[in-house]
C-alpha cells in the first residue's frame, strides 16, 4: 500500500465534496460517533456488531455494490462471512482497523476514544499469518535514505522514555524497591495478555497461555527473578482470564497492583512475552526480549524470536523498527476534535494530562456521573417504567462485568446489550429494551 495515497490522510482541503460511502462492520455503539469526527471525509454506515452469513448476503452485500465508489472497514478481523471475498472479486477498497500503539491516556479498554488509529490494506498488523501494510513497509522502506526519519525516530524514542508513555497509560506512580525489592541477581518480566486476543489468535502458530510463558521463563532461567505481569484488562476485570495466575505462582511472584508499563521495566534484564506490544517497549529500552509468537516488532533480528517469520528476513536496528511502527503507519487524533496530530503532540498531550493531575479528577467525574435522564419513552420505555430497572440491572451488570461497564449500560442501556459477545446476554437485552438500535 502506497500511504501517500490512502485517501484517510489526505489534508482537508484535498477532501472531494462528496464523502465516500464508507461500510464500517464490527464497530461498538460508542465508537461510531468517535469515527464520524476523525474522518469526516466519510458518509458512514454501521451494521449491526454480528452480521450472520446469510444477513450479509441478503442485506449488506446488495448495498455495498449499489454504492460505486464504496470503501470498506473492519475492526481487526471480524469481517462477516462474504465480505473479505466480495471486497476482493469487486476490487473494493478494505481496511483492516486497529488501536494503534498509543491507545489512551487510561490503563485499560475503557471506551475511550483510541489516540491513534491503524489502517491497513494487507491484513491487522498482528496477523502473521500474511503480509500487513506494516510489514510491507518495514521489509521495503529504504530507512538509510531519510537520516531526518531516523533522527525523529531516536527523539521520538527518547521522549517515549523520558515521559513514561506507553500504549494504555496511568498516572500512577508505584515505588518499585518496595514493589520489587532489592535486586539481587538477573530479573525476567513476563508479560501477561488477554489468551483470547486476536493478537494471539492470529499471532501464533502453536497454543501458549500465559502460564505456560511463565513456566517457559522460570526453566530457562533458574537462577533468576522471575516477575509476572497479568494485563491490565484482567487486573481491571474489563476482560475474563483463561489461565489462573495463582498456578504457577510457585514459579513466579505476581504483580497484582495497578503498574504502569514504564515503570514495571525498571531494574528488569529479559522479557518474555508472546505477542504483546510491551516487547517492543522493551526493546527501546534496551533489554533483551523473547516472543514466543509472531508480533510485528519480531523477525528484524532484534528479538529472540521462537516462532520465526523468514518472510521478513531483513536486520533493522530499532530507530528503523520504531519510525516505521510510530511514525509513517498509523495514524493520530485529537480525541475532541478529530483532528490530525503528530505523534510528537499526542505524547506531549499525554504528558501534559499526568502533569496536570488530571487522573484524579477523570476518577471524581466517573463516579459522580449519573444515568440519562427520565423520559417516556426510548430506552426506558412507556411512561418511563423501565427507568425503574436501571438500578437492578446495573447490580447485574457490576457482577459480569466492571464499573465502566455499569457506567455504560447507565448511559445507553440498548446500546449496551447489543454490543456484547455473548447472544445470551443480548437476547436479555432484546426482552429488556425491545427497541431498534
Amino acid at each position: 500500500m502506497n500511504i501517500q495515497n490512502d485517501p484517510s490522510r489526505l489534508p482537508a482541503s484535498a477532501i472531494p465534496a462528496a464523502r465516500i460511502p464508507t461500510f464500517a462492520f464490527y464497530f461498538a455503539s460508542w465508537k461510531k460517533p468517535v469515527f464520524e469526527r476523525y474522518f469526516p471525509d466519510r458518509d458512514f454506515v454501521f451494521p449491526s456488531m454480528f452480521v450472520r452469513a446469510r444477513q450479509f448476503q441478503k442485506t449488506w452485500a446488495r448495498r455495498i455494490l449499489a454504492e460505486p465508489n464504496a470503501e470498506i472497514f473492519v475492526w481487526s478481523k471480524r469481517a462477516p462471512p462474504g465480505l473479505l471475498e466480495l471486497a476482493e472479486t469487486h476490487h473494493i477498497p478494505l481496511y483492516f482497523i486497529e488501536d494503534g500503539f498509543i491507545r489512551s491516556v487510561k490503563a485499560n479498554a475503557s471506551r475511550t476514544p483510541p489516540l491513534s488509529l491503524a489502517l491497513d490494506q494487507g491484513t491487522a498488523y498482528f496477523d502473521s499469518n500474511t503480509p500487513s501494510d506494516l510489514e510491507t513497509l518495514l521489509k521495503s522502506y529504504d530507512f538509510d535514505a531519510d537520516p531526518a526519519l531516523l533522527e525523529r525516530a531516536r527523539t521520538g524514542i527518547r521522549f517515549l522514555l523520558e515521559s513514561g508513555v506507553s500504549k494504555y497509560n496511568s498516572g500512577v506512580k508505584v515505588d518499585m524497591e518496595t514493589l520489587y525489592g532489592r535486586k539481587e541477581r538477573k530479573r525476567v518480566l513476563v508479560i501477561g495478555q488477554v489468551e483470547d486476543d486476536a493478537s494471539i489468535q492470529y499471532g501464533c502458530a502453536t497454543k501458549i497461555t500465559n502460564n505456560d510463558l511463565v513456566a517457559l521463563a522460570a526453566t530457562e532461567n533458574p537462577d533468576a527473578d522471575i516477575l509476572y505481569k497479568p494485563h491490565p484488562d484482567i487486573l481491571n476485570r474489563v476482560r475474563l482470564a483463561q489461565s489462573d495466575p495463582q498456578e504457577v505462582r510457585h514459579l513466579c511472584t505476581i504483580l497484582s497492583a495497578p503498574l504502569s508499563m514504564a515503570q514495571a521495566f525498571e531494574t528488569i534484564d529479559h522479557v518474555y512475552t508472546i505477542t504483546s506490544l510491551a516487547g517492543f517497549e522493551a526493546l527501546i529500552r534496551g533489554i533483551k526480549v523473547t516472543t514466543c509468537g509472531c508480533p510485528f516488532y519480531s523477525g528484524w533480528g532484534l528479538t529472540d524470536d521462537r516462532q520465526p517469520n523468514p518472510r521478513r528476513g531483513r536486520a533493522l536496528p530499532i530507530e528503523a523498527l520504531f519510525a516505521g511502527a510510530y511514525l509513517l503507519y498509523p495514524r493520530y487524533f485529537d480525541p475532541d476534535t478529530g483532528t490530525s496530530q503528530t505523534f510528537e503532540t499526542t505524547v506531549a498531550r499525554i504528558s501534559k494530562h499526568f502533569a496536570d493531575g488530571a487522573d484524579a479528577t477523570e476518577a471524581n467525574a466517573l463516579h459522580n456521573r449519573r444515568g440519562p435522564p427520565w423520559r417516556p419513552y426510548g430506552a426506558y420505555g412507556i411512561l418511563g417504567w423501565r427507568h425503574l430497572l436501571s438500578p437492578i440491572v446495573a447490580r447485574f451488570v457490576g457482577k459480569i462485568g466492571n464499573i465502566n461497564d455499569v457506567q455504560a449500560y447507565k448511559e445507553d442501556p440498548i446500546s449496551f446489550f447489543r454490543d456484547l459477545q455473548d447472544p445470551k446476554l443480548r437476547l436479555i437485552g432484546r426482552l429488556l429494551y425491545p427497541f431498534n438500535a
